[in-house]
Formats: structure tokens, C-alpha cells, sequence
């Protein structure tokens, strides 16, 4: 990307406002962006040292218009992707996160399993005892009653 200053190029115009920050010529210095005045590239773009010709600094780039559209696109991609990088590791954490979940929920449905077959017995030996308190009361009610019937013989006889 980087070439020798070409003699076609004639004379420019300085557009000292215009300079790309990122990127400096062969002595340091940020780049200029200029427009050809004579010869082929009449009209054309491009990047030289602010210096330029009272220095032998001879950095000469092409200004390519379309070059900062794909940059600029490139560069969307990349936050696209690295959306994309985040949210699928998000993603993986909300997987896992399910899974722990998933496990305690099954834990909890096996617990609530084993109270509910515990309530069932306990139900079962409440009705066990409640049975068996009836049929005690039944039995103390008849031997209360032999128990009348006998004292009543003895008393006849």
C-alpha cells in the first residue's frame, strides 16, 4: 500500500484539515490527504507527508473512498460478531444455568415424591387408628355392659 511518490501527480492542493489519525508517514508525522492538481490522476486523492515536497519524506498513498466504505463496513462486522461472541457465550451461561436448575428441579420432584408416599402412609396408619379407636370404644362399651349384665345376675340371685 505503501509506494513511491509518482511523477504523474504534478501538484496539489493541502487540505491540512483532513488528515487520518491512525496512520503517519515515513518521519512520524499524520498524514495529509491531498488532491492531485495535474497529469493522470487529475482530481484523485491521496495521502502524503505534511511536509511535503520541502522533505524527503516521499510516503505517497491513494486515497480510496471506497476503501473507508469497506472499512467502515468491516468494522460494523466486527461489532456484529463480537454482539454475536457475547451473546452466545451469554448463551452458554443461560445453558448452564439451566441445567443446575433442571437438576434441582428434579431433586425437588424426587423429594416431593417421597412426601407425598410419606403422607400416603401416614393417612393410612390415621385411618389404621381411628379403626382401632372405634373398635376400643365398641369393646369397652360391651364389657361395660357384660360388666352391668353381671352385677345385675348377682344381684337377682
Amino acid at each position: 500500500m505503501v509506494a513511491r511518490r509518482q511523477t504523474s501527480v504534478g501538484s496539489s492542493s493541502d487540505s491540512r484539515g483532513n488528515s487520518q489519525g491512525s496512520t503517519k508517514c515515513s518521519c512520524a508525522r499524520e498524514l495529509v490527504l491531498r488532491t492531485a492538481k495535474r497529469g493522470a490522476n487529475v482530481g484523485q486523492k491521496f495521502y502524503g507527508c505534511p511536509l511535503w515536497p520541502d522533505t524527503k519524506c516521499d510516503f505517497f498513498k491513494w486515497y480510496n473512498e471506497q476503501g473507508s466504505e469497506v472499512d467502515d463496513l468491516r468494522f460494523q462486522i466486527f461489532e456484529k460478531e463480537t454482539t454475536l461472541t457475547e451473546m452466545e457465550y451469554e448463551k452458554s451461561l443461560m445453558a448452564e444455568k439451566i441445567k443446575k436448575l433442571q437438576l434441582k428441579k428434579d431433586n425437588l420432584e424426587e423429594d416431593m415424591q417421597e412426601m407425598k408416599f410419606e403422607l400416603s402412609q401416614l393417612r393410612i396408619e390415621v385411618l389404621k387408628m381411628s379403626r382401632n379407636e372405634k373398635n376400643l370404644t365398641l369393646a369397652l362399651f360391651v364389657s361395660w355392659l357384660v360388666f352391668a349384665i353381671f352385677l345385675y345376675s348377682i344381684k337377682l340371685l
